[in-house]
């Protein structure tokens, strides 16, 4: 027992355009994840974190990924309009899977198991307050240099 209603939604979700549902969507968020966990783990071998050591690699990588994503999106919601698969490509995606939570929450197990409780707790404060602190400052940055404005 449907409603006519209920048939009519049915029948125009059918006439979609092609191109228009989620896996475009799940398409590029993928693509764009591997790309990001690719240039993360470059960096990792480019700048490798001695054992026991203090993560810097995946600390810069944080830092940095959260100033871009605030450059980014002042960049596509308050200055360009951009095609709907670029915010999930680039900003869930590629930077998504540069930034990792997971890596960081390892390494601070790793540094509280290796005995080094207080660089596991520097590291975990110190990347938080560093994180946001990108992410507002590159935002802010980015509407005063492109908007004109001061934030």
């Amino acid at each position: 027992m449907t409603s006519p209603e209920a048939g009519s939604l049915r029948a125009r979700a059918a006439r979609r355009p092609p191109g228009t549902g989620q896996l475009p969507v799940v398409a590029v968020v993928a693509v764009g994840g591997a790309l990001g966990a690719v240039a993360r783990y470059a960096a990792s071998l480019w700048w490798p974190t001695e054992t026991g050591g203090f993560p810097w690699t995946i600390f810069w990588v944080n830092v940095v990924g959260c100033a871009v994503i605030g450059v980014f999106l002042v960049v596509i919601t308050e200055i360009l309009e951009v095609h709907r698969l670029v915010r999930p490509f680039f900003g869930t995606g590629v930077l998504g899977g540069f930034t990792t939570f997971s890596t960081y929450a390892v390494d601070i197990e790793r540094l509280f198991h290796a005995g080094r409780a207080g660089t596991a707790l520097a590291y975990l404060a110190a990347t938080l307050c560093a994180a946001l602190a990108a992410v507002w400052l590159a935002a802010a940055a980015t509407r005063r240099v492109l908007l004109g404005r001061q934030t």
